[in-house]
């Protein structure tokens, strides 16, 4: 895709599912990437690996140079490792042009028994988290006076409720008043903001209905093209995004869903006429 050859690019969360698809989408497209990570780096590392392996393949095609994959521990949700994740990656790459917020968790449970803490936890990660970078990166791209790409991992949990997730819904929901607003208040500034919306999609957090087949036909049976969407679907939705192809697209959030947030229940007509 136009413009993204040479770029450099933070992905937070980036060590497995989503994250880890953009990550590597990207490393394909020439992107450096920054990896973000949060724990045990097990996973990280492989990402590095998948990376360098998917730019090795990508490379042979493109005849081009192969891109700087690195690793960057941090808590999205602490202020103080979110600078250091930054002061780190501009040490390291001298700018970044992409940022992905894709760090993300989700706690289950009835909203009356919900932990006070547990809300709390789910909205600092999702949306303090997303917050957090996204005022570094700008913060950056203002004093170097460079324009700048942001995308955030939403849901399609940001427009369809979902209970018994109170948490994910009110941080999704609050990410997309993020996306609109840093887009607006920055569109004029060279700085883009948008937002991608998966539905169901296969990756490991989801593993307890993606390996029931009972389960899988009911979470599929509810999505129009009746299947679950995949990471590099995402991830390629996330490239254009960053990239000059969508040069004049801010404030969207691009629904990535097999039709989801279609309403599916009035598939078949059902309501007077």
């Amino acid at each position: 895709m136009k413009g993204l050859q040479g770029k450099k690019a933070l992905v937070t969360g980036g060590s497995s599912g989503i994250g880890q698809a953009i990550a590597i989408r990207l490393g394909e497209e020439g992107v450096d990437v920054a990896i973000n990570y949060v724990g045990p780096p097990e996973g990280a590392e492989e990402t590095k690996d998948a990376i360098e392996h998917g730019v090795e393949i990508c490379m042979k095609e493109m005849s081009a140079a192969g891109t700087h994959p690195i690793l960057v521990g941090a808590d999205v949700s602490q202020e103080d490792q979110v600078g250091a994740m930054f002061d780190q990656v501009l040490g390291e790459y001298g700018r970044v042009d992409f940022l992905v917020n894709n760090a993300g968790i989700q706690i289950a449970a009835d909203t009356e028994e919900l932990p006070v803490a547990a809300f709390d936890k789910v909205l600092a990660v999702n949306l303090r988290g997303a917050f957090l970078c996204a005022q570094q990166a700008i913060r950056h791209w203002l004093g170097a006076g460079i324009p700048g790409a942001l995308v955030n991992v939403s849901s399609v949990h940001q427009v369809i409720p979902k209970p018994r997730f109170v948490g994910y819904s009110v941080s999704k929901g609050g990410m997309q008043n993020l996306t609109h607003t840093l887009a607006l208040e920055y569109a004029a500034r060279g700085i883009r903001v948008n937002g991608i919306g998966p539905g169901a999609t296969v990756t490991p957090i989801n593993r307890s209905w993606i390996d029931d087949p009972v389960k899988r036909e009911m979470v599929e049976s509810h999505i129009p093209m009746r299947r679950a969407g995949d990471a590099e679907e995402m991830a390629a939705v996330t490239a254009f995004l960053l990239s000059d192809e969508a040069a004049y697209i801010t404030g969207q959030t691009l629904f990535v869903d097999g039709g989801l947030t279609l309403y599916p229940s009035f598939e078949t007509t059902w309501s007077s006429e």
